[in-house]
């Protein structure tokens, strides 16, 4: 049986994550919001956005560039997580189980895109492209300062 995107662990997660932070800082004070809330935010919606778009790519090389843009966009959350424990908008606590669920994030994550590159190697393996072994190259010596190839 086929998922659909929306059955996918690593998808409801990241959108728990980004649910969560979003009912968070729409009730921060309006510069905390414009300055690290947006940035947040917008952060952890790419996150989950880009596994929806990795998902839905045709080709190998593709879903695995969205999946490394979601991990991109899973680091730039957790550094405005930082900032939002600097400038007192979260408690260390809050921060700690956003960072902490990330973390797992990161983790399944990875273990997609392996699953995706194990994919990709073995549709390759089913290849109808007829391929010749490369040639091996003899070298023989005949003296110390020239060389000549056989193959």
């Amino acid at each position: 049986m086929v998922l659909k995107f929306e059955d996918l662990r690593v998808l409801q997660v990241a959108e728990a994550v980004a649910d969560d932070i979003w009912r968070r800082v729409v009730r921060w004070k309006p510069f905390a919001r414009d300055v690290v809330g947006k940035q947040l935010t917008r952060s952890t919606d790419s996150l989950g956005a880009n596994i929806a778009e990795a998902y839905g790519r045709f080709h190998f090389g593709e879903k695995l560039q969205f999946l490394y843009y979601a991990r991109g966009s899973l680091f730039e959350s957790k550094y405005w997580l930082n900032r939002s424990l600097e400038r007192n908008l979260m408690t260390t606590k809050d921060v700690d189980n956003y960072a902490s669920q990330l973390t797992d994030l990161a983790r399944q994550l990875n273990a997609f895109a392996s699953d995706i590159k194990v994919q990709r190697r073995g549709k390759q393996g089913s290849s109808k492209t007829v391929r010749e072994e490369s040639p091996e190259y003899i070298a023989d010596w005949i003296d110390d300062s020239s060389m000549r190839f056989f193959y």
